[in-house]
């Protein structure tokens, strides 16, 4: 009977633990994504807020590519930017990748002119990940193509994915997506759709960044279907 209640006490003891125990969360600069969750509003997502900030915006040709890697610096996916940015979670003054883009020195802020600058937003972005602990998430976003328009979902997501190389400054291209007229040009003959696609005989954007999602594209295929309007 001693023996009974004793091997009773263990086995309670092994289910509460194996009950209660979460699952370890990797943190390093060599995990895996982690998340697959919905989206929240109240939280910032790596691989869907901040990589496509990065490599559109730094992870180009002459600036922060594996080519080039200025300075010893990639910023192309989360390993690089993690080691070679010397980001640490919870301390966005470690390193010099916050500073750089919020410096007032010309000579030091990236991108250097005359290249785009990160917008206000952005910048507040980048910075609440790196307070969140700077881990390499991701969300599963609601797909909702209700109320797509140029002001509130197509601008926003080419600033954020585009952008960064097509903004009509001299390193970048020609095409100046940050512009509507010539936005609306190239929606319209087709070419917008044929990159984002990613189909043959167009270039393949983003270039070097991850392919819109499925939602992204067809809430922008909506868009143009719509006549690409400024509203």
């Amino acid at each position: 009977m001693k023996n009974y209640i004793i091997l009773l006490i263990f086995c309670l003891i092994i289910f509460t633990a194996c009950k209660h125990q979460n699952p370890l969360i990797p943190s390093g600069p060599s995990s895996p994504p982690i998340g697959g969750w919905a989206c929240s509003p109240d939280s910032v997502y790596f691989q869907n807020d901040i990589l496509p900030i990065f490599q559109s915006y730094c992870a180009k040709s002459g600036c922060h590519d594996v080519s080039s890697h200025r300075e010893g610096i990639i910023l192309t996916d989360y390993f690089n930017i993690m080691t070679t940015g010397q980001i640490v979670g919870g301390n966005p003054n470690h390193g010099n990748i916050y500073e750089s883009l919020t410096t007032g020195s010309s000579s030091n802020i990236m991108p250097p002119p005359p290249d785009l600058p990160l917008s206000a937003d952005q910048i507040a972005m980048i910075l609440k990940w790196i307070n969140q602990g700077a881990q390499n998430t991701y969300c599963t976003e609601v797909c909702d193509t209700l109320d797509v328009k140029y002001s509130t979902k197509i601008s926003t997501l080419l600033t954020n994915k585009c952008v960064g190389c097509h903004n009509g400054s001299v390193s970048s291209s020609a095409t100046d997506y940050s512009n509507y007229a010539a936005l609306q040009g190239i929606a319209l003959d087709g070419n917008l759709m044929g990159c984002i696609k990613q189909l043959a005989g167009y270039p393949k954007m983003p270039k070097g960044g991850n392919m819109l999602s499925d939602c992204e594209i067809r809430m922008v295929q909506i868009w143009v279907d719509a006549g690409a309007p400024n509203n």
